[in-house]
């Protein structure tokens, strides 16, 4: 017998069946994203063979980084997926200075939508996995038009975050506030189909840390500690930790939520404030966590818990297993160093 074959567009209606004043707006919006990440995965699966996708645009985006070919695909795909459905009031794009107005001809809806449409995408020439991260808010703005007070919004004001990987298959996990669901893309017949039910990240740490050390010179000496624990270093640890790290926050953050263990982007002397977003990655990823039973702090804070000032904020973030996390908070508490 083969299991019951449930879409990602059957989901979500038995999602919303729960809710009986459910307009179906926020079905849609979830139904567009989906759609959005098949037309992006299978731009990502022609990388290397079709000439004009990868290489640059030549233009710099507000982060002063090159923007890439797919980045600029991704961003406009998901942009032109939700901008006339009349479901969103305004979307805000890690590619894009301010927060982009819905166009004038549309109605417009009660949500905002935050995304980074291709994290990961330096990698992407090296055919390592990259992926799409979006958030969800209400509007809580006056007016029809939706403004920048409806994306500054804390991250436990989130009515739904997701990603989608593309790596050696297409994945999209969202969660609305009612666990974590993943759904993988069967290209044969182009849907998504639920795969991964209720996913729940690992209670017991897995020995595994992921972090970019090549940052170590800049790092606090309670930062320093904390590694060098994981690695047994300190001799209180037993077996080593073993460090995994892709470069990818969508890939690295992917792999920690269904095996466990620890995912770190610390701040450091050159950037005392992380380099990830808080709106486009730290929230969303912090959501899903939380969803799955695990934590994400910036170090001393939870993720959800900080409000945004700015629409490109950045913060730093710790994000993994309950016990991993309990590690974190122990060693960057102070200067001493916490007993095994």
């Amino acid at each position: 017998m083969h299991r019951s074959v449930v879409t990602i567009e059957r989901h979500i209606i038995d999602q919303e069946r729960r809710h009986p004043e459910a307009t179906g707006a926020f079905s849609s919006i979830l139904y567009d994203i989906a759609l959005a990440g098949k037309l992006i995965s299978h731009e990502v699966r022609k990388a290397g063979i079709t000439e004009d996708i990868l290489g640059q645009t030549g233009d710099v985006n507000v982060h002063g980084e090159q923007v890439k070919r797919l980045d600029e695909y991704a961003h406009d795909v998901i942009f032109r997926a939700l901008d006339h459905s009349g479901h969103l009031a305004v979307m805000a794009s890690e590619e894009a200075e301010d927060v982009i107005p819905i166009p004038g001809k549309f109605p417009t809806g009660n949500y905002a939508l935050l995304y980074d449409p291709l994290d990961g995408s330096s990698n992407i020439e090296a055919n390592v996995s990259v992926g799409t991260i979006f958030s969800l808010h209400r509007k809580i703005s006056q007016g029809e038009r939706g403004s920048l007070e409806d994306c500054l919004q804390p991250g436990f004001k989130q009515v739904a975050a997701g990603y989608v990987v593309y790596g050696s298959s297409t994945m999209l996990v969202y969660t609305t506030g009612n666990g974590v669901h993943g759904f993988t893309l069967d290209p044969g017949i182009g849907e998504f189909l639920l795969s991964h039910p209720e996913i729940r990240i690992p209670d017991q740490c897995q020995r595994i840390y992921s972090v970019n050390e090549g940052n170590s010179v800049n790092w606090s000496p309670e930062q320093r500690r904390l590694v060098d624990h994981l690695k047994g270093l300190d001799g209180c640890n037993g077996k080593p930790y073993g460090s995994r790290y892709i470069g990818s926050l969508v890939a690295d953050f992917h792999r920690t939520l269904l095996y466990g263990g620890l995912f770190m982007y610390p701040g450091d002397r050159k950037n005392p404030q992380g380099k990830l977003r808080l709106l486009y990655e730290a929230a969303p990823v912090a959501m899903i966590a939380e969803q799955a039973g695990g934590r994400a702090t910036d170090g001393t804070r939870p993720i959800s818990e900080i409000q945004p000032d700015t629409l490109h904020q950045r913060t730093p973030l710790f994000v993994g297993s309950p016990d991993c996390m309990g590690l974190v908070d122990r060693f960057l508490a102070g200067p001493a160093e916490p007993a095994a």
